[in-house]
């Protein structure tokens, strides 16, 4: 292979990189050489890699979080209220936000799995949700402020049960202050206009 023809790969990095913490070249060797579109690449993959301001911002909610959940089936019907509880902890060394929710909805056990993030290459936060009422997941992306710590809007896509055809929702989180959160997500009628189809409440407990 011509050596304009390399390519780093996320596992060709991460060899790399567990490969040079373990081993080191012979006293008075030299190291190969990396050429500048080899070490532009390995930049851009450090780049990539490493935690930032938004995965800060995340940190700083972890812990566990207990409040209200309130859930609307349509427009003008009455509210089913329930509560529950989320505890958050950081993994893939700080990249990546684990939410593990447990409560009750419509009067049966409720659990939840949801994995937060935000992608460095993209510029943009993404996020998965699976719980225990389907078998697939919801993924979702979307933007904060400036300093992540106000307010953010997800656009997340997933499979209706009813219809079997991709659906979008649109969610909405925002921290009134360090240890109080409300979300809310936003569902279409059957007239095709959005309304507000839940809304958690939640306030840190633990850290």
């Amino acid at each position: 292979m011509r050596k304009n023809e390399w390519r780093w790969t996320p596992w060709m990095v991460a060899g790399l990189l567990s490969c040079s913490l373990a081993m080191s070249p012979p006293a008075g060797a030299q190291a190969p050489e990396m050429s500048a579109e080899e070490r532009a690449q390995m930049e851009a993959w450090t780049r990539a890699m490493t935690p930032g301001a938004p995965h800060q911002a995340m940190a700083s909610r972890t812990g566990t979080w207990e409040g209200t959940v309130t859930w609307w089936q349509a427009p003008g019907t009455p509210p089913q209220v329930s509560q529950g509880k989320s505890v958050r902890r950081m993994v893939l060394g700080g990249r990546v936000m684990l939410d593990e929710w447990s409560g009750t909805m419509m009067g049966m056990p409720f659990e939840g799995l949801g994995e937060t993030g935000f992608d460095n290459a993209a510029g943009r936060w993404w996020s998965t949700w699976s719980d225990n009422f389907g078998t697939g997941v919801m993924n979702g992306v979307g933007n904060c402020d400036a300093d992540h710590t106000k307010g953010c809007t997800f656009t997340s896509t997933f499979i209706d049960p009813v219809s079997g055809k991709e659906k979008k929702s649109r969610s909405t989180v925002s921290w009134p202050s360090a240890t109080e959160e409300r979300m809310e997500m936003f569902d279409a009628g059957a007239d095709g206009k959005e309304f507000r189809n839940m809304e958690i409440v939640l306030k840190q407990t633990a850290k």
